[in-house]
């Protein structure tokens, strides 16, 4: 007997998760309808996706709606879809009526870029429901928690809905309770429930994919014994015992009173159907997944390729109601061992999302090439909730940019809108925000060679604007398959140094040193003491092959690269300042690297250049509206512009700080921005602040939404910025760079300097300078010594503390602390390692201060900060408290050829950063910690918290 039919007589209905039109033309479907039995089919953005790109099957769609004068794209991919399953439908009509209305379904996708909004998803799907205009169309829909809203309203309606994309129990649950709240939302309005059928698409084998390689990883890192039987007994068991559980969940929930109550009216089951059913794993039966899951009341939706095994040696028997016990301890010797469920399905959740969209992007770019329209990106969106008065003057200031053509100017490079001074020169970066197939193709090719060599590492050497856009693509898309692992160095910090050399293998790594001035001191001395290690591993002349320089043409690194020979030399442009940089060669040679799909990133930032650009007007204009509101709420006092991302982006708040900061704190003006301070509820803040919220809306936060959502309530002014992926981060570099513009006019500062930076580094210079004539560091006299904590300030800053100086730590920080008033903010300036226990700390600590004393705070690692805010705490309003933590580090390193070290070099870009912070008359601070630092930094934190009580 056919095993796929024998699954039929056992409950189980074979469903086919594919679709061609091939299959549909040439008999192929209808042949596994009737000789295994097939009884629906279900289809995806990445099914449809393949069938276009390796067919020519649509050929006579492109020739009807295509050309100049022909259908926008995504009206053809409609009418293709729409066709292909209306023809699959049409198919299974016979199976539908047979089994009245049980089976004989074919499914069809909202789009992945609705998966986060409820709107968007039932707008689409009444629209599908409609052109389909089929009784045995099923509509699928994400479980997303904006998914399951749209799941019950569309139940409601008398609509047939695929839940697909579950993965946890806990939604599962929520997903069969929407069912039946849809169900008798129906029944209420007069409906007849018999005809409304739904399943629930339990993805299985991605569980064991994803949990496997956890495991993996677990052992490889080292365990205990008793771990490492718990995680070798788990390992391979988890997606079927989630599956079973499920299906446990499945059996009580209709099997209440209340689900009786409908079946007396004619209702069905909501069947689990199993989906992903395809054995990743080579080790594992490639019908595992099929022989595990077999019940009554359940649906199989299995790829072409399983089919075809099940049906030549599937063992077909009752198993999904075995061992039940057993799945039970499974789980909970998951957990045992280290691994969230949690975690596991919700990160399954994101990636199936992402991935559907990758695909349906590629489809929809796909079918506007072969009707020669391609799509257009969407814009990410913008929202403002500003009180009146702030709204107002936004307004007021938008007509005046609309009345005197301001936005044309910009592009046309007008000093007149800034200080009439330098302005044109650094404004190249509105050029090379345009990326060409041209601009792309040298990437692409040098991306494939490094590649093809085998370099599993890349360490970007660099500071400020050649490092926190690379940093951000690091952070955000992490490694990807077959290309290097990306990793920033932007510290002088000896242990920093030491720990990322940990991380990668020199003689596998490719360095990307990247300077603009090629005579930062930073990059030098890292390129220095990474090339002289990377000798000691591969030889010495054999080191070049693996450096690159982006670099303006003609600097000093340039010529290093050369007599080093270095692989390549990748050219900056002159007039793009380094905040300003990322999407010219600082940001794309690094993208290109790390294996990032720079076509689709570059047609996502066109969308946000096009929105923006010179015939736009002010109001449509998202980068002018956006400065608008920064500039004005800045002159109106609201100048700290607290940024809030969500954790899938959280890391372009550190590259916005440079751009804002660096762009608009000068001349005693500017705004603060604010990164990584933790929200808090509405009342700690106070009317000095503009919260910017930057939602990834593939996976927002709900701890996030409901906070933002209490400022808004409460007051405060709220910018949304709706992040439709990681892909669109091109468009908020371009949005904010307009922005930091347009806020930089309004007020009255050239936005394309940086003069307090530049005394930094001069300040530095003349230190390292001094210790190399006579080996050492000019002393300082503490003005407090307390233990492993010594305080330093010049002398007007003593006057002010001086009451307490005696008394001890505590006291001498509580009377600085006290000089914090309101509007002022609280500058945490740390000089070491930035590593994630550090950074809680200093969270911790400004946390105390912000709730404390009611002020904006900010935290930041020396020395990279120099590069990015120290402009805005030197050149900016004087509204800022700062206290400078510093410490002796116990491990040095050497700089090649060079009298100093990298422990000197830390300390005299602090003590540089301190005399300037005085110069500029910075009510300032400075504690250096001696001996053990985390000893050293635990009596800080205590000291502070005793100094806030």
């Amino acid at each position: 007997m056919n095993p796929l039919r024998a699954l039929n007589d056992l409950g189980q209905s074979v469903w086919l998760d594919n679709l061609r039109r091939t299959d549909i033309k040439s008999g192929f479907l209808k042949k596994l309808i009737d000789e295994d039995g097939l009884k629906g089919l279900t289809s995806n953005p990445t099914i449809f996706q393949r069938s276009v790109e390796s067919s020519k099957d649509y050929q006579d769609l492109f020739d009807q709606y295509g050309g100049p004068q022909g259908l926008q794209t995504l009206d053809v991919y409609t009418k293709l879809v729409v066709r292909d399953i209306q023809d699959a439908a049409d198919l299974f009509r016979g199976v539908f009526n047979a089994t009245d209305g049980r089976d004989g379904y074919v499914s069809l996708e909202v789009s992945p870029l609705s998966a986060f909004s409820t709107e968007d998803t039932l707008t689409e799907a009444r629209a599908l429901w409609k052109a389909v205009d089929r009784p045995n169309l099923m509509i699928k829909v994400p479980a997303t928690t904006e998914g399951i809203p749209a799941i019950r309203a569309l139940l409601s309606e008398g609509m047939n809905i695929n839940i697909t994309l579950l993965f946890a129990q806990e939604t599962y649950r929520q997903v069969a309770e929407a069912y039946v709240d849809g169900l008798e939302l129906f029944a209420k309005s007069g409906g007849d429930v018999r005809r409304v059928a739904s399943v629930a698409s339990f993805f299985v084998s991605r569980i064991d994919t994803l949990v496997d390689g956890m495991i993996e990883k677990k052992l490889e890192a080292g365990v205990t014994d008793d771990q490492k039987a718990l995680l070798n007994e788990v390992s391979g068991k988890v997606a079927i015992a989630n599956a079973k559980l499920a299906y446990k969940i499945y059996q009580e929930i209709f099997a209440t009173p209340r689900w009786k109550r409908l079946v007396e009216q004619g209702a069905r089951t909501q069947r689990v159907l199993w989906a992903s059913t395809s054995a990743k794993n080579p080790k594992f039966r490639d019908v595992i997944y099929v022989e595990e899951l077999i019940g009554p009341d359940t649906v199989n939706t299995m790829p072409p390729a399983t089919v075809d095994a099940f049906r030549d040696h599937g063992k077909p028997r009752i198993s999904l109601t075995e061992d039940v016990p057993a799945a039970e301890a499974t789980m909970k010797e998951l957990a045992k061992a280290g691994i969230s469920m949690k975690e596991v399905t919700d990160e399954l959740v994101r990636d199936g999302v992402k991935s559907f969209s990758e695909s349906f992007d590629k489809l929809i770019s796909s079918i506007g090439e072969k009707i020669g329209r391609p799509v257009p990106a969407k814009v990410n969106g913008q929202t403002l909730e500003l009180p009146k008065a702030l709204a107002d003057a936004v307004e007021s200031s938008l007509q005046d940019w609309q009345e005197a053509g301001k936005v044309k100017r910009l592009w046309a490079k007008d000093a007149a809108l800034w200080t009439k001074e330098d302005e044109p020169q650094w404004m190249g970066w509105l050029e090379s925000a345009t990326w060409s197939g041209d601009a792309l193709a040298p990437l692409k090719a040098f991306a494939e060679e490094v590649k093809k060599e085998g370099f599993t590492h890349a360490l970007l050497l660099g500071m400020g604007g050649s490092s926190l856009c690379p940093e951000v693509l690091k952070l955000t898309f992490g490694k990807k398959d077959g290309f290097p692992e990306l990793f920033v160095l932007d510290s002088t910090d000896p242990d920093q140094v030491k720990t990322v050399e940990g991380k990668v293998d020199l003689k596998k790594t490719l360095f990307l040193v990247a300077s603009k001035s090629g005579s930062t001191l930073e990059p030098s001395i890292f390129q220095q003491y990474f090339f002289e290690r990377t000798e000691q591993a591969v030889g010495k002349g054999l080191a070049g092959r693996q450096f690159v320089a982006i670099t303006d043409p003609g600097s000093k690194l340039e010529g290093v690269a050369k007599a080093l020979k270095f692989r390549r030399i990748f050219a900056g442009v002159p007039g793009i300042g380094g905040r300003y940089s990322a999407l010219s060669n600082f940001g794309r040679v690094p993208a290109a690297v790390m294996g990032l799909d720079l076509e689709a990133f570059a047609v996502r930032t066109q969308a946000m250049v096009a929105a923006c650009g010179p015939a736009s007007s002010a109001r449509d204009n998202p980068g002018v509206v956006l400065g608008t509101v920064m500039g004005v709420a800045g002159k109106m006092g609201r100048d700290k512009v607290t940024l809030v991302a969500s954790p899938g982006i959280g890391d372009l708040g550190a590259w916005l700080e440079q751009l804002i900061a660096e762009s608009t704190g000068k001349n005693g003006k500017g705004l603060i921005p604010i990164d990584r301070e933790p929200l808090a509820n509405p009342a700690s803040y106070g009317t000095d602040r503009l919260f910017a919220y930057l939602r990834l809306s593939q996976s927002p936060d709900a701890a996030q939404d409901a906070a933002v959502n209490a400022l808004s309530k409460a007051g405060h002014p709220v910018v949304r910025i709706s992040v439709e992926d990681p892909l669109s981060l091109g468009q908020e570099f371009f949005r904010w760079e307009i922005a930091t513009a347009v806020a930089g006019s309004l007020l009255g500062i050239n936005p394309f300097n940086q003069p307090d930076v530049e005394a930094s580094k001069v300040a530095t210079r003349k230190l390292t300078d001094a210790f190399e004539s006579s080996g050492r560091l000019p002393a300082q006299n503490p003005v407090l010594e307390d233990g492993m904590l010594a305080f330093f300030t010049d002398a007007k800053n003593a006057e002010s503390l001086v009451a307490s100086q005696k008394k001890g730590a505590a006291p001498l920080l509580a009377a600085h602390f006290a000089r914090l008033k309101a509007n002022d903010y609280f500058g945490l300036l740390a000089y070491i390692e930035m590593n994630p226990a550090h950074a809680q700390l200093l969270e911790r600590i400004r946390c105390q201060v912000r709730d404390a004393r009611k002020v904006a705070t900010c935290a930041q690692f020396g020395p990279r900060f120099l590069h990015s805010t120290g402009q805005a705490y030197k050149g900016g309003p004087d509204s800022g408290v700062f206290l400078q933590v510093t410490h002796q580090p116990e491990n040095d390193l050497p700089v090649p050829g060079q009298k100093y070290t990298f422990g000197v070099v830390q300390a005299a870009q602090a003590q540089g950063d301190f005399e300037v912070l005085i110069e500029r008359k910075r009510r300032a601070l400075r504690v250096h910690l001696s001996g053990n630092l985390e000893a050293a930094l635990k009596t800080l934190e205590d000291s502070i918290r005793k100094a806030l009580n």
